[in-house]
């Protein structure tokens, strides 16, 4: 009977072992390139605008690149760390809100347009993720927030829905090795904007997203445990001086929400 010597098995099993690693660390290549491409910085870099029309003319690859998301098991899912586990969930999400864009474009100028009076474009189940038929909300509210394995509240600044009233698309795809860098980044650069979060006079005037998610900002992030306690860990990019700074320790710092804006980040 034929055996297959030793040395030829640990050289097979060792090769297999570099292509399974391969496949892992390149596995959002295809989305990282569309997003270096085809999304665009503006607002001196605190935001970005999407060029829509150019991905739907690479729609196949959109699609090759979702469909190795969904190829992802959930017993090969719970393996990783939780790093690759969040970027995984974040550019799933991203990704597949571009898809539901295209879905429609260049018909819609919101991606509210994509809605209805009885749902949201955000419960629609499109989305084959980790074994399950899902939506936007279940990957956002389940997935990433709800399961209280992350608890980590700048997400809110690296899932994009799609709108200019909401954090930079990031240019890039989000990975395990960088994700600490890229989250705090997106927080940076979305606090620093003056169009979204500004001081007025003795109010701060906020995102919207800090108000529908306020609960988030307030469980131990950096040992914040108030929505002040996690602006104060970026006075810098609020530009808060030294008595802003007290105001909002003693509470005494107004702070107000700004009206969110809904319309398409197309590039114009």
């Amino acid at each position: 009977m034929f055996k297959t010597p030793l040395k030829a098995l640990l050289l097979g099993s060792a090769l297999l072992a570099t292509s399974f690693a391969s496949k892992a660390q390149n596995m959002h290549d295809s989305w990282n390139a569309l997003l270096n491409n085809h999304v665009v910085a503006i607002n001196h870099g605190h935001s970005t605008e999407v060029d829509y029309t150019a991905i739907k003319a690479k729609r196949k690859e959109l699609k090759t690149y979702l469909d190795s998301l969904s190829a992802v098991t959930q017993n090969e899912f719970d393996t990783w760390e939780k790093p690759k586990q969040l970027a995984f969930l974040v550019n799933a999400y991203n990704a597949f809100t571009v898809e539901l864009i295209l879905t429609k474009y260049p018909d819609l100028k919101s991606i509210k347009d994509l809605g209805s009076f009885f749902s949201s474009p955000w419960s629609k189940e499109f989305i084959f993720l980790l074994g399950k038929t899902r939506s936007l909300d279940n990957i956002e509210h389940d997935l990433i927030r709800g399961s209280g394995k992350y608890n980590d509240p700048r997400i809110h600044f690296a899932v994009n829905c799609a709108s200019i009233g909401c954090p930079a698309l990031r240019e890039e795809a989000y990975t395990a090795k960088k994700l600490e860098a890229q989250l705090h980044q997106q927080t940076v650069r979305f606090l620093s904007d003056t169009s979204r979060n500004k001081l007025q006079g003795n109010t701060l005037k906020l995102s919207s997203i800090f108000k529908w998610y306020k609960g988030d900002f307030t469980k131990g992030f950096e040992g914040a445990n108030s929505l002040s306690q996690f602006l104060l860990l970026y006075v810098d990019a609020l530009n808060l001086g030294p008595a802003q700074q007290q105001k909002l320790t003693s509470g005494d710092m107004k702070i107000d929400f700004l009206d969110y804006n809904w319309d398409l980040n197309a590039r114009r």
